[in-house]
């Protein structure tokens, strides 16, 4: 670390558990401190706080300031607004209704409605409950309707929205279900939609006769102690400033609706880290019911209103990405590797959410992958062959992975190249020999592993041919 970023963004350490640090200790306070750097530097934010659980136990560091110049240093319990991260809880909460046999995935959506709504099909297919947690509901992105004011994206436009939203009530939001039209069939077309979670929020209160946050309250925040998660903040609680990427200062959500998507919800790294510790509860049933593959997808898939669920090269990902005007979330679990990270920036903007993902996967990268001895990985050579070879780690579950094929320079980056599809030698390492004349000597090609046509990963951090950008390529190159 240079000077000028220990004199300009200071940090605090907390542990939960308050226990002398180890060698492991150090090891996970050391990657957060390297990647913490990159990350100011890469998303601009005036703050960057880094939450990791490891094994069941919980590491958290705060750098940079709130505001800049003011010298004002996240914390544990610094309020900020966590957004669609909301969506996680709100599935966790349908996913126990299911268990608890009040709900079945598939059931029409407007068996918990009360009044009819007949809208809510397309060729006389409804959509079910199925359909809502995997955003294939086919209802609309937003509600109100957002178009005219995003035809411009400026400094003003957050703006027009907060004024757009804020006095739009439930009942505004059922007068305009009424009125929505599906385009397509429901189950068979991706779309993220807020008001769909929105619409979970009024079916889950019609399930338990309690108002939603009510219902969040019993069933989950209470229960984990997170006494710093709520929708509206006391007198003396203040959240935390957020800013655009020209670091203008940033409004917070005003919604008066039932809060299930996230546009109220207001948290802590400290309370964040009791729900990410509990999202890796391997015996917990609803916690697997929320996450579980419930189209068995080959591909990726969303669990319960997660933004993602694939096989990553460190087993299986879930994520959630929340983003409010002023700051970004990304809220992130590798089950297998009883691992999970938490970054919360203080700034937002069009590619904050990538920059964050990728801090997340250079985490894990550090953290699980011995970087000691390093060699050329991916590929070897001979006399008249390249042996593509991917091996998948020992201790997963290779059962998860259905394919591996490989994407680089070579094939126009196609995962779907028939040509480039690996063959499984074993349970975990699949191979492709290509012969060496399809590849022009002493030219370097950049190629990736992409595993079930979803995950491009990244090269590891013991490869000797990796590239130095931010894609993180393998490189091959024939002498």
């Amino acid at each position: 670390m240079n000077k000028l970023f220990l004199l300009l963004f200071a940090f605090t350490i907390t542990t939960t558990f308050g226990q002398t640090k180890n060698n492991s200790d150090q090891l996970i306070y050391s990657v957060i401190d390297q990647n913490a750097e990159t990350l100011l530097k890469n998303s601009k934010a005036y703050s960057v706080s880094v939450g990791i659980v490891k094994d069941g136990k919980i590491y958290t560091k705060h750098y940079g300031e709130i505001d800049k110049g003011k010298g004002n240093i996240a914390n544990n319990n610094t309020y900020f607004e966590i957004a669609s991260v909301t969506k996680v809880m709100t599935g966790f909460l349908l996913a126990q209704a299911v268990l608890e046999k009040k709900v079945n995935l598939d059931d029409d959506i407007r068996k918990f409605l009360k009044e009819d709504y007949p809208n809510l099909e397309y060729s006389g297919k409804p959509i079910t409950i199925k359909d809502l947690i995997s955003y294939e509901s086919a209802i609309p992105s937003v509600l109100p309707d957002d178009r005219q004011i995003m035809k411009t994206f400026d400094d003003n436009t957050t703006f027009k929205l907060v004024e757009l939203t804020k006095n739009y009530t439930k009942s505004d939001f059922l007068r305009d279900l009424r009125t929505v039209k599906l385009d397509t069939l429901p189950g068979t077309k991706y779309l993220y939609s807020n008001p769909s979670l929105e619409l979970t929020g009024l079916m889950l209160e019609n399930v338990y006769g309690k108002p939603f946050e009510k219902i969040l309250k019993e069933n989950l925040w209470s229960k984990l102690k997170m006494n710093q998660t709520k929708f509206a903040l006391d007198s003396k609680e203040k959240l935390a400033n957020g800013y655009n990427t020209n670091h203008i200062l940033m409004p917070n959500f005003s919604s008066p609706l039932w809060g299930s998507s996230g546009l109220q919800t207001k948290s802590t790294m400290g309370d964040l880290m009791k729900f990410l510790k509990f999202e890796l509860e391997n015996q917990n049933k609803t916690v697997q019911e929320s996450q579980r593959n419930i189209k068995n997808s080959d591909q990726n898939w969303y669990g319960y209103f997660w933004d993602n669920m694939y096989v990553s090269e460190f087993g299986k990902y879930a994520s959630k990405h929340g983003g409010a005007y002023g700051n970004q979330v990304m809220f992130s679990v590798f089950p297998e590797q009883n691992l999970g990270v938490c970054l919360i920036v203080n700034i937002s903007g069009p590619e904050t959410g990538e920059i964050i993902g990728n801090a997340i996967f250079d985490i894990a990268n550090n953290l699980l992958i011995d970087n000691q001895n390093k060699s050329i990985y991916g590929y070897r050579l001979t006399n008249d062959k390249v042996i593509f070879s991917y091996q998948h780690d020992k201790k997963l579950d290779e059962n998860l992975v259905k394919s591996i094929s490989i994407a680089g320079s070579f094939n126009d980056w196609n995962p779907e190249n028939k040509s480039f599809q690996m063959i499984r030698k074993d349970n975990n390492i699949f191979e492709l020999e290509i012969p060496k004349s399809q590849f022009e000597s002493g030219k370097e090609y950049l190629f990736k592993f992409v595993i079930n046509k979803t995950r491009w990963a990244t090269a590891p951090k013991n490869a000797s041919n990796a590239d130095k950008t931010q894609d993180k390529n393998l490189i091959l190159k024939i002498n």
